[in-house]
């Protein structure tokens, strides 16, 4: 196979196995190449370390590259993964600080309270755009893999802008399917399903198990087993109280991240103060607490493999499939393997009827030599769809107006809809003292 995956921010120790793991378990692409770029030598080291030795342990021959520099990485690369965050987690947890002494809180606060705080999207957004440049600069026929949040705003953006590009966003959120199926007992190989939306804003609204209806069988799951598993499982679970609830006001699932703390925990009434948090067994502090510890334990423990001639790769992540679409999306090209993917791709076909065509969407997708085809949905019920537009595509769109145009009353706006604002001055002190942090002096002229 002489296919080459250029992967953008291999430093990052979890995303860099994940994806050689995959690559060792799939024999259709014994022999790529796989070129590892990262800005830090330190944490480049260390993933392309793990990931050779991952891969001489297993007994397959893959080409390794390394490079700091990412044209050099991109030269003749036929696939490029993006993982990379540009501004890193110091920026996103001393911006909350400021928002925290505005009154702001985690529920539906999705352009503030939330990984992809505009302040952390203006670096992404760069990035994705340098280097989406370089693809059709170098490698012009390359299939870009958007990774790295924001998702949605990134691939909405970056289909708009660049229409020849070749791209898909991935995200692993709808993956909490198959947390509902262990919970009914079903196997997982035996399920199909529908969940469409937009990417951290999904909804199970099919779910077939040997072709028959499940549905059905998770509505009797919630009616009498649902409060049994409220009393063991744990906080900001994707299953726990919340997104019960919201499944009985609406009749459809919240899969994923969409009503979850790694997805802005919408909707904000579930978080008004910590007692009504307390209520629906949310903590979105101890979410994130965890998921910063979990996040540096991760990369402190991949160095220490990395260094540690004698440690087993194979046993510091057991040769299983991860889960993840990257690899069996690059497969499914290659080598044109028909399968079917949740990719998010513009919304061209009417996909999710009522978005619009030219934003994002997150939906079933064939996926072949022929490309990325999107599967027409039945789309979502009225109120979601509502919620949908005012709370995902009305904010980005503003976000990204106010991007392209370099405008700090129109972030000003986007901080102005955001549930815990009260007032215009309140949204206008805020991006004052956001823009105004040491570290956001090219964002704070980016904005003038």
């Amino acid at each position: 196979m002489n296919t080459k995956i250029s992967l953008i921010g291999a430093g990052s120790g979890a995303f860099s196995l994940s994806l050689i793991r995959d690559i060792c378990l799939t024999k259709n692409l014994e022999g790529c190449t796989v070129s590892f770029m990262d800005i830090s030598p330190e944490r480049l080291e260390g993933s392309y370390n793990v990931c050779r030795r991952y891969a001489q342990e297993l007994g397959v021959h893959i080409n390794f590259e390394k490079t700091l520099n990412r044209q050099e990485s991109l030269e003749g690369a036929d696939f490029v993964v993006n993982t990379a965050l540009a501004a890193g987690h110091h920026r996103l947890q001393a911006g909350w600080a400021v928002a925290k002494r505005y009154g702001y809180r985690w529920g539906g606060s999705l352009a503030i309270m939330h990984d992809e705080a505009f302040w952390i999207n203006f670096y992404q957004l760069r990035l994705f755009e340098s280097i989406v440049q370089d693809i059709l600069r170098i490698c012009p026929n390359a299939w870009y893999l958007q990774v790295a949040n924001s998702v949605l705003g990134g691939t909405t953006y970056l289909t708009r802008k660049y229409p020849n590009l070749r791209m898909t966003g991935l995200c692993h959120g709808f993956g909490g399917v198959y947390h509902i199926a262990r919970l009914l007992g079903l196997e997982r190989d035996h399920i199909t399903f529908e969940v469409p939306g937009v990417n951290h804003f999904i909804w199970l609204t099919k779910l077939y198990y040997k072709s028959q209806d499940a549905m059905p069988l998770f509505a009797k799951w919630v009616e009498e087993k649902s409060a049994e598993y409220f009393q063991t499982c744990h906080e900001s679970d994707h299953m726990g109280p919340k997104p019960v609830d919201i499944y009985r006001r609406f009749g459809v699932v919240p899969i994923g991240d969409t009503v979850t703390v790694g997805g802005g925990a919408w909707g904000w009434w579930y978080h008004l103060d910590d007692e009504t948090e307390k209520k629906w067994k949310e903590n979105p502090g101890e979410w994130w607490n965890r998921y910063f510890t979990s996040v540096d334990h991760t990369a402190k423990e991949n160095y220490r493999i990395s260094n540690d001639p004698n440690a087993r790769m194979t046993e510091y992540l057991k040769p299983e499939m991860s889960g993840e679409q990257m690899v069996p999306i690059i497969e499914s090209i290659a080598c044109d393997i028909p399968r079917t993917y949740i990719v998010n791709i513009p919304n061209a076909g009417g996909y999710v009827p009522g978005v619009p065509t030219d934003f994002a969407v997150e939906v079933p997708a064939l996926v072949s030599k022929r490309g990325i085809q999107g599967i027409q949905t039945d789309g979502l019920p009225q109120p979601v769809l509502g919620y949908l537009l005012r709370d995902r595509v009305v904010p980005w769109e503003i976000e990204l107006a106010a991007y392209e145009q370099g405008r700090r009353d129109l972030l000003e706006e986007l901080v102005c809809i955001d549930p815990w604002t009260r007032s215009v001055q309140q949204a206008r002190d805020l991006v004052h003292d956001l823009l105004a942090l040491e570290f956001h002096q090219e964002m704070d002229k980016h904005y003038r």
